[in-house]
Order: structure tokens, then C-alpha cells, then sequence
């Protein structure tokens, strides 16, 4: 089965276990990430690879820089741009009017749904089922914050995604809701599950960038709308979500962007991340 591995001249995409420590060089871009959100940004063995992997690899060398990925905890990312620990974050990120008041953003490069896992018996059929029940969430997720709304629900938090579908399997909680594109792939790589087909919430992706730092944010996002303009940007998604989900789930697109087949890709996003669940 095909793999795409991400082959720019950007350098190593590095990760990092510890605290990110800020590159010394003016001439790299360190983005922050999570890297347990297939098929935005993932490992493939030593390397983070992905959707937001590969667009901030563009975008570095449209700035003339190499790229340095460290990876951390979803609810670090934001933090670290804050303190000046990573130029920029791509995660999968929600723009929030909470984030909003921490950092500045892009403009959206992704339309996105959080969407809700059950077991293939299950009675839940719709949001307002979830009333009352145990639900798993990513911590620090926009699924985390939305999830306090539900009514009388016992919200259960996991460090990893994959660990709340564990979860799902094991009886444990009775749904799991989680962005749309890593619900697909959990739900693709285990058994006794399904994807309602209602969304839980609808929301947009954008890159954070500290919010002292202006001239960083408009070069940016000038070096990110060129990708649209460009078609470059909706090949990268083509070679992770099939087609027909990426004109669901992508804005920003040139109709003369082509179309590549990536389902493949896709539907090994997370076989490292699912391993825990499926054995």
C-alpha cells in the first residue's frame, strides 16, 4: 500500500518528546503540533508527516526557511507560541474567541466537523442523544470545550484521541466526539464502531502566531493564500482525503486546483496511533 512521505527540501521535520526548545536560527520556522491527528499530522516511524506537516513545509520555503516540527501535548501547543517556544502551531487548531484573546490567527485554510463515534449497537443516533451519557474527548480540544454543553453528559478526557476510541471499545464511555478526518480514519482501522452522520459542531482551522508578532502573521498568511491561489495547497489535501471530503471539508480552493487520489494514504494515517486499540 502506498505511503506518501513528505519529500520537500525543507530539512528534517524533527520532533521532540521534551519542551520545544526555540531555533537559535533566524532562518528556521519552528511550528508546534500535536502529532496524534491523522491525516493533519501524524508519525510515519521517526517522521511527522500530514496535511498541516506538509503546508507548513510550503509555506517555510516560500519564506526561505526550514522547517523544525516539535511535538507535544495538544493543550501545550498554543502555550508555546505564546512564549516564543514555536513561531507558529498547526494542530488541527479551532479558531475560538477564547484562543483569539491568547493569539493571533491566520485566516481559516479548513472547514472542519467534529463529529460523534458510537458502537455499532448503539441507541445514540443524533447530538441530542448524547444527553445524560459519557462521552470521551481529546483534552484540550474544541470537542473538550463543546462537550461541557451537553446536557447531564459525564465528559471523560484522554491525552490522545485514539485513547478515548480505546475507550468507546472497551465499554468504558458511551461515544467519542472528535474532529471529523481522525473520526474517519478510527473508525476505518477498528471494528464495532460507526460515524453518525449528523456533525456534532462545525468550526474552521487556522495557523496560531503569537500575538506580538504581526510581521510573522501576514507573511504568513500571504505565503498561504499564494498556496490556495496556486493549487499547491489542495494537492497536499488530495494526497490525504479523498476527493469528494475534500470539497466537503477544504474552503480556500481554486476551482482549477487538481484532483489527486489519496485515499490510500488516508487509510493509513493512523495505524501506528490505532495500534493500542485494535490489539
Amino acid at each position: 500500500m502506498k505511503r506518501f512521505l513528505a519529500a520537500m527540501a525543507v530539512g528534517a521535520l524533527t520532533a521532540a518528546c521534551a519542551v520545544p526548545v526555540m531555533a537559535e536560527d533566524d532562518n528556521v520556522l519552528v511550528m508546534a503540533t500535536n502529532a496524534e491527528f491523522p491525516p493533519y499530522e501524524y508519525r510515519e516511524g521517526d517522521e511527522i508527516v500530514g496535511i498541516d506537516a506538509e503546508v507548513a513545509a510550503l509555506i517555510a520555503d516560500k519564506l526561505g526557511m526550514e522547517l523544525q516540527i516539535e511535538d507535544m501535548a495538544f493543550d501545550s501547543v498554543l502555550a508555546a507560541v505564546q512564549t516564543g517556544k514555536a513561531d507558529i502551531a498547526m494542530a488541527g487548531i479551532t479558531v475560538t474567541e477564547d484562543r483569539q484573546k491568547t493569539v493571533n490567527f491566520t485566516d481559516p485554510y479548513t472547514t472542519a466537523t467534529q463529529m460523534i463515534i458510537v458502537a455499532e449497537d448503539s441507541e445514540i443516533a443524533s447530538p441530542d442523544d448524547l444527553t445524560g451519557k459519557t462521552v470521551g474527548v481529546q483534552l484540550g480540544t474544541t470537542g473538550d470545550i463543546y462537550a461541557d454543553d451537553i446536557e447531564d453528559a459525564t465528559v471523560e478526557r484522554y491525552s490522545k484521541g485514539f485513547e478515548a476510541v480505546q475507550a468507546l471499545i472497551q465499554g468504558k464511555i458511551d461515544a467519542v466526539v472528535i474532529d471529523g478526518e481522525p473520526a474517519k480514519v478510527f473508525v476505518e482501522q477498528n471494528e464495532g464502531i460507526k460515524l453518525l452522520d449528523e456533525a456534532f459542531t462545525e468550526e474552521e482551522y487556522a495557523i496560531a502566531i503569537a500575538k506580538d508578532n504581526e510581521e510573522l502573521l501576514e507573511q504568513v498568511n500571504t505565503a498561504l493564500n499564494e498556496l490556495k491561489e496556486e493549487g499547491e495547497f489542495q494537492k497536499v489535501v488530495d494526497k490525504y482525503i479523498t476527493s469528494d471530503d475534500a470539497e466537503a471539508e477544504t474552503e480556500a480552493v481554486t476551482e482549477e486546483a487538481p484532483a489527486e487520489a489519496g485515499s490510500e494514504a488516508q487509510t493509513e494515517a493512523a495505524a501506528e496511533e490505532t495500534e493500542a486499540v485494535t490489539e
